[in-house]
């Protein structure tokens, strides 16, 4: 069975952080780009994050426009794409706003150890799939293939990303710059240290840049799967 097409999105700041040391959440883009994000959100059959991102910014991950959500309905799909977590060790709360909010299917990866703490904090909130230990990114994707994802949309956090370039399995990357710096070591960056294939001997392929008010969009093609 063919992979998903993998799609990463992330917006970050000049010095490359996605978030920053406090409490809040740090808006790194804007109306205009939030809604672009909302459209790419509409074309994609599962959207994923890590368990980080569900504790900083408890998101929905729902597509919100409503004539995008007619569309995908009028189409046969969800109104709304799957949404997918990999956890860590520590237990998800099974009250966060991806689990109780939205009728589209939910679902969890786990490392092997993990796996029962996972089950039973969730319990009837998402079924928790068994990744492999360490995860083995190959088991998501197929298991996600099996659920009739054709095209997935990977939003971080940073570990997630870190994942998924350092494996070489992200087809497309989209990057959005914010017009400002944050500077705080403590605060989380795009990637994490690792040993990444897109490196200065493997240029990613540059495929668009854009303005979108005050933020620039810049588009990829991992060079290393089509050269």
């Amino acid at each position: 069975m063919t992979r998903p097409f993998v799609l990463a999105s992330v917006a970050m700041s000049l010095d490359g952080y996605i978030d920053d040391a406090t409490p809040e959440r740090l808006l790194l883009s804007n109306d205009e780009d939030f809604d672009r994000v909302d459209a790419v959100r509409a074309t994609c059959d599962a959207i994923l994050v890590g368990a980080g991102t569900v504790r900083a910014d408890d998101p929905r991950l729902l597509v919100r426009a409503d004539h995008r959500r007619a569309a995908r309905v009028a189409e046969g799909r969800p109104g709304s794409p799957l949404r997918a977590v990999i956890a860590g060790r520590r237990p998800l709360d099974p009250a966060a706003k991806l689990f109780t909010t939205g009728e589209t299917a939910k679902v969890v990866y786990a490392a092997t150890p993990d796996v029962p703490v996972q089950r039973d904090a969730l319990t009837e909130a998402a079924p928790v799939v068994d990744a492999g230990d360490p995860i083995d990114l190959d088991i998501v994707l197929a298991d996600l293939a099996e659920r009739g994802v054709e095209r997935l949309m990977v939003e971080g956090g940073g570990t997630v990303h870190t994942l998924f370039l350092a494996a070489d399995l992200v087809d497309e990357l989209h990057v959005v710059i914010a017009p400002f710096l944050v500077g705080d070591p403590a605060a989380p960056r795009f990637v994490n240290p690792s040993h990444f294939p897109q490196n200065a001997r493997n240029r990613m392929r540059l495929l668009e840049v854009r303005p979108i008010g005050d933020v620039i969009l810049a588009r990829y093609q991992p060079r290393t799967q089509y050269s």
